[in-house]
């Protein structure tokens, strides 16, 4: 075995801890599939993610992210993590205040200001309503009228969201999915806060992880998806925050900013745990 720099950190907290938890794996060239896919399932956390020297001289470091049971070619807390333990590490961007990361996506630029990074959205590679048959089934799985969902709609940027939107916050915050109505589904639901708030959306995010429904404290790939779909739509300003995590006793604030460098979708990052991992 070799001892590898490991880091966990906590993304998109409004405190510390607060957040979504990742694991990452520096200088992992040497790692082999099979170990990352171990090691990912050991950590038991949403994503696990090893850095390994860029195929390109556009980047400056690669990443691939693994869930404990598959790989995924982009998200958006490990985009934002693996930022944070690159630079920690001692990585030195080549262009100023932007780190550029290669994935299987492609290349994903990231802004880091402080403990805020954010990263330009990648483009939807699928984007249009659900078809009636499953937007149906989906509402039910929800436990929620069909004529209480605003929208329903594919949001796949590497991850295969589909979107639904509800009314209001409170409608998202009391909803108490069937699992076995979802299997198979990641479906992120969001909703409008009464504004004077601190966040003015709140969102939740239920994956389905080997048979089991899980919900997500923070997504980032999600929340990118809802950002394109509702200030296209007008539903949302150009800049926003949205709440997610409450609902399982987390804190996530993630911070929406649309300019004219492209949709950032950013938050805080905060370490955690420092040291080696043997693999």
């Amino acid at each position: 075995m070799i001892s590898h720099p490991f880091r966990q950190v906590d993304v998109f907290g409004s405190a510390a801890y607060a957040g979504n938890p990742l694991a990452v794996v520096a200088a992992a060239d040497d790692v082999t599939d099979e170990d990352m896919r171990r090691f990912a399932r050991w950590t038991n956390l949403s994503e696990t993610t090893f850095l390994l020297r860029p195929t390109t001289g556009d980047a400056d470091y690669r990443v691939r992210i693994f869930t404990t049971s598959t790989e995924l070619p982009f998200a958006g807390h490990p985009t934002l993590g693996s930022a944070h333990a690159w630079l920690a590490g001692g990585g030195e961007p080549a262009r100023d205040g932007v780190v550029v990361q290669e994935c299987a996506a492609g290349l994903v630029r990231v802004r880091a200001r402080g403990d805020r990074f954010a990263f330009a959205a990648p483009p939807m590679t699928r984007f249009e309503p659900v078809a009636e048959p499953l937007a149906a089934r989906v509402a039910a799985a929800l436990g929620v009228e069909r004529d209480e969902v605003v929208g329903c709609s594919w949001l796949v940027n590497g991850p295969e969201w589909i979107g639904v939107r509800l009314a209001d916050a409170e409608r998202v915050l009391a909803l108490a999915p069937d699992p076995a109505g979802l299997a198979g589904l990641d479906v992120g639901v969001i909703g409008a806060h009464p504004a004077g708030g601190d966040a003015d959306f709140e969102v939740r995010a239920f994956t389905d992880a080997d048979g089991s429904l899980v919900e997500d404290p923070a997504t980032g790939s999600l929340n990118a998806g809802f950002a394109r779909w509702l200030i296209e739509d007008g539903a949302a300003p150009r800049a926003y925050v949205a709440a997610q995590g409450t609902a399982i006793g987390r804190a996530a604030r993630v911070h929406v900013d649309l300019d004219d460098d492209g949709l950032w979708v950013g938050g805080d990052v905060r370490p955690g745990i420092t040291g080696t991992v043997d693999l």
